[in-house]
């Protein structure tokens, strides 16, 4: 048996704007974009970059070779393949550590920095991170050395699929991919649908473990029935944080629904794969039910913290009107006073009486400022909502 080929690859939203970007940075090391030179310089000298092609099938694609034995295929929407034909049985997971290090620490950190500007990612998802699936091309092989490799790496088959190109066994982190023919075309579209099929699920995922995370740190605000005055602005600080990342998270989804519908058509139009869409083609309807899904609960989530800030901004209406009324209380007591020395005339003069008894009003107007200042800030007020019992999401 002889392995041929290891594959990884990842996805995340792109499209033909960015790829013309990324084809320029490739090919003549430059940016329209207000960059360091000399990082993007940096950039491009570690990726190694030999022979490159701008294509398309179905999409518009642009392919690379580089100076480590690795191939890099980067599409529209933002899929990415890298591919490694120099490895070896005895060497495979060196091989496989050799292919990621190049994807993590070449080409994922000068991609990041080219895209840096604009809007932000979110840092709940800047720090995420991957488990990739790694996909093994053997030539030939007998189905008791695919059952070894299997063994080698993982204890469970999760799937497996036999058609007269290939066969497939797949466990978690490994698709072990058993070459029947000479072309490996047929081979490199079914992993790379593999992968954005993989690599969307996984993003409904995490949008779905944020919703949560989000959700509660939203109660986590409102959990007490009364909250004090000075701890007011600090946990409508707080929510504006959450209502930032959520609007941030709730653009990238809505992005998704072009992305899947594309890929789909393009799938079912290429004839390589129609034995493995007749088997699995059902995904992709299962992935945008899975993105509505998405959608509509954070529509939910975006409403709620909608709600808290809304109820918020109605503790702080309140807490300025009261302090607006005992200002006015401690001014009309200062206006009284003035009117009856007016009309007493007992006014002091400017003496040392006088001064001192000028200072004793300038503290008895602070001190009464500062006491009802502090009793407003100490005040708790009653946060009026709505309880519901939860869903299990």
């Amino acid at each position: 048996m002889k392995i041929s080929n290891v594959y990884i690859g990842g996805w995340f939203q792109r499209t033909m704007l960015q790829l013309t970007e990324i084809y320029d940075f490739l090919r003549e090391c430059k940016t329209q974009l207000d960059l360091d030179q000399e990082k993007i310089n940096e950039f491009h000298k570690n990726l190694g970059i030999g022979k490159i092609d701008y294509g398309v099938a179905g999409e518009e694609f642009i392919k690379f070779t580089t100076a480590f034995d690795i191939t890099v295929k980067i599409f529209e929407d933002g899929l990415i393949v890298l591919n490694n034909s120099n490895v070896d049985e005895n060497t495979l997971f060196a091989d496989l550590d050799k292919i990621t290090d190049y994807y993590e620490n070449k080409l994922s950190p000068a991609f990041s920095y080219l895209f840096s500007l604009g809007a932000p990612i979110p840092k709940e998802l800047a720090h995420i991170e991957t488990v990739y699936p790694y996909f093994i091309v053997c030539d030939k092989a007998t189905k008791k050395e695919m059952a070894d490799l299997l063994a080698r790496t993982e204890k469970q088959k999760y799937f497996a699929l036999d058609n007269e190109n290939y066969d497939v066994i797949r466990g978690d982190k490994y698709y072990f991919i058993n070459n029947k023919t000479k072309s490996l075309d047929n081979i490199e579209r079914y992993i790379e649908e593999q992968v954005f099929i993989r690599e969307f699920k996984g993003q409904l995922h995490r949008y779905l473990n944020l919703h949560r995370i989000i959700w509660e740190k939203i109660d986590a605000v409102k959990e007490n029935s009364k909250v004090k005055g000075s701890d007011i602005v600090k946990f409508t600080t707080k929510l504006e944080g959450y209502a930032k990342t959520i609007n941030l998270i709730d653009g990238r989804i809505n992005q998704m629904s072009t992305y899947i519908s594309t890929r789909e058509k393009i799938a079912k139009n290429d004839k390589e794969l129609a034995e493995f869409l007749a088997i699995s083609g059902y995904r992709y309807e299962t992935l945008r039910d899975t993105l509505d899904y998405i959608k509509q609960l954070w529509t939910m989530t975006k409403n709620y913290v909608s709600s808290a800030q809304k109820l918020f901004d109605d503790l702080k209406s309140d807490i300025t009107n009261k302090s607006v009324n005992s200002l006015t209380i401690v001014t009309s007591m200062s206006a009284g006073a003035a009117v009856l020395d007016l009309f007493t005339n007992s006014a002091p003069t400017f003496s040392l009486f006088g001064v001192i008894y000028f200072f004793i009003l300038a503290i008895i107007g602070w001190s009464s400022t500062h006491i009802l200042s502090t009793i407003s800030s100490k005040r708790t007020y009653k946060i009026s909502d709505i309880e519901y019992d939860k869903d299990i999401k």
